[in-house]
C-alpha cells in the first residue's frame, strides 16, 4: 500500500470525525468529480445556523398545533355522514402518497370513524394562534413562531423519518440529507468544530439516512456527539497514557510526511485536505468537550431548560447543547430530543402525548427564549418537525379504541428565527385535519426554505452525473419569509 493511501485510510479511524468536518470550505475533497460550490452564498443570507428538532414517531397534528373542533362535533360518525367532503374520495388521497396495506382495514390511513380531540385548546399571544393545552410553556412563545399547517409526505410508515430529511420515499434512490447539503454548501465559522452535528441520534441504524451524505462524500455527513464532556465522541480521545504533547508530535510527523509528498505532487488538493483533517481532529479534542460542558451555565439557564427535573432533563440537555454549538459557529445541529418512535400513538394517545409533551414543552420554550435573549434568534433558524401526523379517524386495528394511525396527507411543523414571520400561520388542513389544502408543501419545500434563508439555492448545488428531480429541490415557502 502506498504511504499516501495508508495515511488517508488512517484518517477514517476517527469514525468519520476528521473526514466529517474537514476543510470542504477550501473547495476540495468533495464528491468524486464534483466541482466545489462557489465558496460564497448564492443569495443574501438571513441566517447563519440551523437547529433542526425532530420528534420521532409522528406527533398528532390535531392534538398539538392544528386543533380541529369539528372532530369533537362529529365524533363517532363516519366521514360520509358529516357535512364536509369525504376526504377518502378526494383526488388528493391518491395523488400524494404511496400507501402500505393493512391487515384488517383497506388502507391504513383510511379509518372512517371520527375520533375526537383528546385535549382542549385555546388562542395565545397577540397573534391569537390556537394551540392545544399540552404546550403551556411553548404557548408563551407563540408570537415568535411560524406554523406551516399544510405539510404532506408520501411514506406512511416510519421510513418517513428518513424521508423528511432526505426528501425521498424508501422505494426511491436515496439522497443526501438536508444537513449534508448545508454542510456541502457552506463554509465553517469555527475551525475547531464540525459544521454538521447530531445530538441524540440517529435514533437507530435504519435511520442513518437522516444524517448521511451519500454521493456528496462522507466528509459531509453528520457527526453524532454525546453530551458527556468527558467522552463526547467515541474513539475521539487520546489513547491511555499518551500526553497531548506526544499526540501533537505524532500529528506533526504525519503532517511533515504528507508535506514531503506535497512537494512531489503540488497539485494534489486531497493531500492538503488530509493534512488539515489531522489538525482539526487534534483541535476538536479540546473544543468539543468545552462546547458540551454545562458547568458554566447559570442556575437560571438550567431552570429555563428544565435540567433539574427528571422529566425534562434529557430534552433540556440536548437543546441546551444545540444552543451552545450554534453559539460556537456550528452550521447545522440536528436534535432528537426523544427516543425512536415514542410519539407513535397507535394506542393510548392521550396518555402518551400528555407525558411526551410534558418532557419537551419547557425545554423547547426555553430554547426559544434563550436564543432570543442572547440575540441568537435573529441569526438562527429553529425547525420543529416530525415525520407525519396522525389520522382523524380512530385506529381500529387489533381492536384499537384510543389511538390514531400514521397520517402523511396533512400535518404541521413550525419554525422560528432568522428571516421568518413571527406569530404567523401558513396553510391549513381541511375541517377534519385530513388533507393539506391547496398545493400544500412536500417535505423538500421545507428544505428549500431553510437553504434559502442560509443564502443557498439548492438547484445550484447540483453534482455532475447526479440528476435530481424537481421534487428533490422543492420550492421556497415564500409566504412565511419576513
Amino acid at each position: 500500500m502506498r504511504r499516501r493511501t495508508f495515511l488517508a485510510d488512517l484518517g477514517m479511524g476517527f469514525t468519520g470525525l476528521a473526514l466529517g468536518s474537514m476543510l470542504s470550505e477550501d473547495g476540495v475533497v468533495r464528491a468524486a468529480g464534483a466541482p466545489a460550490p462557489e465558496g460564497v452564498r448564492h443569495l443574501a443570507p438571513r441566517a447563519k445556523s440551523v437547529i433542526w428538532v425532530f420528534l420521532s414517531g409522528g406527533y398528532s397534528h390535531v392534538e398539538t398545533f392544528d386543533p380541529k373542533p369539528a372532530l369533537n362535533e362529529h365524533a363517532g360518525k363516519t366521514f360520509d355522514k358529516t357535512p364536509f367532503e369525504n376526504p377518502v374520495t378526494s383526488p388528493l388521497h391518491a395523488k400524494r402518497f404511496r400507501s402500505v396495506l393493512a391487515e384488517e382495514i383497506n388502507i391504513r390511513d383510511v379509518y372512517p370513524i371520527i375520533y375526537p380531540m383528546q385535549v382542549g385548546f385555546s388562542k395565545h399571544g397577540q397573534s391569537g394562534i390556537e394551540m392545544t393545552d399540552w404546550w403551556p410553556h411553548l404557548a408563551t412563545c407563540v408570537d415568535d413562531l411560524c406554523f406551516v399547517r399544510n405539510m404532506w409526505t408520501t411514506d406512511n410508515d416510519h421510513a418517513a423519518e428518513n424521508q423528511i430529511h432526505t426528501g425521498r420515499h424508501r422505494l426511491d434512490e436515496t439522497q443526501p440529507s438536508i444537513g449534508s447539503w448545508i454542510h456541502y454548501g457552506l463554509g465553517t465559522e469555527n475551525e475547531n468544530l464540525p459544521k454538521f452535528v447530531v445530538v441524540g441520534g440517529p435514533t437507530r441504524s435504519d435511520t442513518r439516512q437522516s444524517i448521511d451524505s451519500y454521493y456528496l462524500g462522507p466528509q459531509h455527513a453528520g457527526v453524532p456527539l454525546e453530551l458527556d464532556p468527558n467522552n463526547p465522541l467515541p474513539f475521539g480521545r487520546r489513547i491511555e497514557g499518551q500526553s497531548a504533547d506526544a499526540q501533537r508530535h505524532e500529528y506533526e510527523l504525519i503532517r511533515d510526511l504528507n508535506e514531503l509528498s506535497a512537494v512531489e505532487y503540488p497539485s494534489d488538493a486531497s493531500l492538503r485536505a488530509r493534512i488539515k483533517a489531522y489538525e482539526l481532529a487534534f483541535r476538536m479534542q479540546t473544543a468539543v468537550p468545552e462546547a458540551l460542558d454545562f458547568a458554566p451555565e447559570t442556575a437560571a439557564t438550567r431552570e429555563l431548560y428544565g435540567l433539574d427535573n427528571e422529566a425534562t432533563k434529557l430534552a433540556g440537555q440536548r437543546l441546551l447543547g444545540a444552543r451552545r454549538l450554534v453559539e460556537r459557529g456550528v452550521r447545522f445541529v440536528q436534535v432528537f430530543p426523544s427516543p425512536y418512535g415514542v410519539w407513535d400513538s397507535h394506542q393510548k394517545l392521550k396518555e402518551n402525548h400528555t407525558r411526551l409533551c410534558g418532557t419537551l414543552d419547557l425545554p423547547i420554550a426555553g430554547l426559544i427564549k434563550d436564543l432570543k435573549q442572547r440575540g441568537l434568534l435573529e441569526e438562527t433558524i429553529v425547525v420543529f418537525c416530525t415525520e407525519f401526523g396522525r389520522t382523524p379517524g380512530l385506529e381500529q386495528r387489533a381492536g384499537g379504541v384510543d389511538g390514531r394511525d400514521h397520517h402523511p396527507n396533512g400535518f404541521t411543523i413550525w419554525m422560528a428565527g432568522a428571516g421568518l414571520k413571527k406569530g404567523y400561520v401558513h396553510g391549513a388542513t381541511d375541517e377534519l385535519g385530513y388533507h393539506a389544502l391547496g398545493e400544500g408543501h412536500y417535505v423538500t419545500d421545507l428544505h428549500a426554505t431553510v437553504l434559502h434563508l442560509l443564502g443557498l439555492d439548492g438547484r445550484r448545488l447540483e453534482v455532475p452525473g447526479r440528476k435530481r428531480l424537481d421534487i428533490d429541490h422543492g420550492g421556497v415557502i415564500t409566504d412565511i419569509l419576513a
